[in-house]
């Protein structure tokens, strides 16, 4: 049974895979510092009071479910965490470096979808997308030897 969230005269569960592409990909910094892009958009999530329910930040996208109120609009929702998000990123994690990719760090757009009765399907998704495309680039490599 789903464990439906209670509002003053509502009972909701809406959920939407997001997938938020960094503006320059560079994989060399998403190396390094993708666990503290997850730690700083886990935390703005949390001040929000949106529901990350699972999230991975691969080295060039973040890929994110979240459980959103209704009366809260997506695209408002993922332009204050793309917002929010490249002023902490840029703040907290140029101080190792002169500058983050001139204080932008999400492209213009986003992806997103909504995720009915396929969570688990979703949510198993996210989890191993990195092993699916360290497999996807191993066979490459192996079609290319």
């Amino acid at each position: 049974m789903k464990n439906w969230q209670c509002q003053t005269h509502v009972k909701w569960d809406c959920k939407y895979h997001v997938v938020i592409v960094p503006k320059y990909r560079r994989r060399v910094f998403f190396g390094i510092r993708r666990k503290d892009v997850g730690e700083i958009l886990r935390d703005i999530c949390q001040q929000k009071e949106i529901g990350l329910v699972e999230g991975k930040a691969m080295p060039d996208q973040i890929h994110m479910l979240l459980s959103i109120p209704p009366m809260c609009a997506v695209a408002f929702t993922v332009g204050y965490l793309k917002g929010k998000g490249a002023v902490r990123i840029d703040r907290e994690l140029s101080k190792t470096r002169d500058t983050l990719f001139g204080r932008s760090f999400c492209s213009r757009g986003y992806c997103v979808s909504t995720v009915g009765l396929d969570e688990d399907l979703i949510r198993s998704y996210i989890q191993n997308q990195e092993k699916h495309e360290r497999d996807q680039e191993r066979r490459l490599f192996d079609d290319a030897c």
